[in-house]
């Protein structure tokens, strides 16, 4: 039954405990696996401290020492066992521990099963999947590395880069490589570098070892913190035969610590070559560039209009003389015709002015107004004569009416 409590009615810390220790002390024996990271033997009895394979989790284990000699292979610190044991709560400090009645040491086929089984399932979840994998730089500007300090996977790193690449900038953080406290040491270490805007590709390397010396690199926690890391990242662990499964989520599998560094940075040799050879290229194809443009120049060159060019220009300038004389002609010709034209007007007029009438004799007589006199009522007491030269103010003294003939 679960306990009913509230803040203003708790539980006893003694009560929970026995809860804890009744629940515990149902429990059967059980099988488990795990790396034994610790053995003491005192008086008869042994104390171990179980790790597990892929994870961060230990307990205690107790047995006597019987039991830890009737294993048919040594039981030592680093040693994969299965454990045959019973869970006990130890009601005063609290300490939930095992009570080892059988201790069995892994073999190699069985821990290769096992790894092959993790393999597998991490695989079903897509954490291996190309499409993820993400492309190396052509030139960081930094490279993480995690490695063990002063070990010849370090140095073999970084001399290699260096001579291939003599400015390459390197972020070393070092990491325990082997034993339980390995696979926590490398993600913590893989965390910092992966936050490190200036780091482009993170190494993780490491010599040879046997299955179990290798066997933190395929621990599940690291597994998922590489498929999580934001910068590529590339396995360098042991040798060509080894492959633990931080090779398989790596963005890049280097057989060696030394291949690593030929894979991270490019040789400064090599680019040199290939950018002479570039240049050379670059060089033929200009030359070969302007030597066809000067055929072609000299093809246009060789055409008569740019021979000659000023033919072109003579050749026009006849076309535009001929024009011009033409509309010199023309123009001459309409300005004689229009010339006869208004002349003919222009008599035409003059025979119809009445200056002409004046000036044969005849003379218009005009009111004061300019209006013209012509029967004898308008005749007013004074008028003026419009002659041809001039005009004449007179006075009316008589009037004479002539009949019409």
């Amino acid at each position: 039954m679960p306990l009913e409590t509230s803040a203003e009615h708790p539980a006893p810390l003694r009560q929970v405990s026995q809860l804890v220790e009744g629940y515990v002390g149902r429990l059967g024996a059980i099988w488990v696996e795990g790396q034994v990271t610790e053995v003491n033997r005192r008086s008869g009895v042994c104390f171990l401290t179980l790790r597990d394979l892929l994870a961060t989790v230990s307990i205690s284990v107790t047995c006597r020492s019987a039991v830890l000699d009737a294993s048919p292979a040594p039981i030592t610190e680093g040693s994969r066992v299965v454990v045959h044991a019973k869970p006990t709560f130890y009601l005063p400090t609290g300490r939930l521990s095992l009570e080892a009645r059988e201790i069995r040491p892994v073999g190699e086929g069985e821990l290769l099963a096992r790894l092959e089984r993790r393999k597998q399932l991490l695989a079903a979840e897509g954490l291996f999947d190309p499409a993820l994998k993400k492309r190396l730089p052509v030139l960081p500007r930094g490279i993480g590395l995690i490695t063990s300090e002063g070990s010849a996977a370090e140095r073999d790193v970084l001399e290699n880069a260096r001579e291939r690449w003599p400015g390459v900038r390197f972020v070393v953080r070092h990491a325990v490589m082997q034993g339980s406290s390995s696979a926590q040491a490398v993600i913590d270490a893989l965390g910092r570098l992966g936050s490190d805007a200036s780091v482009d590709v993170i190494v993780i390397a490491r010599g040879g070892g046997s299955i179990e010396d290798l066997l933190p690199f395929s621990d599940e926690a690291l597994i998922r913190a590489v498929y999580a890391c934001p910068t590529p990242v590339v396995s360098a662990i042991g040798h060509e035969p080894d492959s633990p499964i931080l090779d398989l989520v790596a963005d890049f599998r280097a057989s060696t610590p030394t291949d690593a560094a030929k894979r991270v940075v490019p040789d400064v040799r090599e680019e040199l070559l290939r950018v002479a050879a570039m240049r050379d290229r670059a060089l033929q194809a200009v030359r070969a560039r302007i030597e066809h443009e000067l055929h072609g120049l000299a093809q246009l060159r060789s055409r008569p209009v740019l021979a000659r060019p000023q033919s072109v220009v003579d050749a026009e300038a006849v076309i535009v003389s001929d024009a011009r004389r033409r509309a010199q002609s023309s123009l001459r010709h309409r300005l004689d015709r229009e010339g006869d034209t208004v002349g003919h007007h222009l008599a035409r007029v003059r025979s119809l002015s009445p200056l002409a009438t004046l000036e044969r004799g005849y003379a218009v007589a005009q009111r004061a107004d300019g209006s013209v006199i012509t029967t004898l009522d308008q005749v007013p007491e004074e008028f003026g004569v419009r002659l041809a030269d001039g005009s004449v103010e007179v006075k009316k003294l008589s009037t004479k009416e002539i009949p019409h003939a």
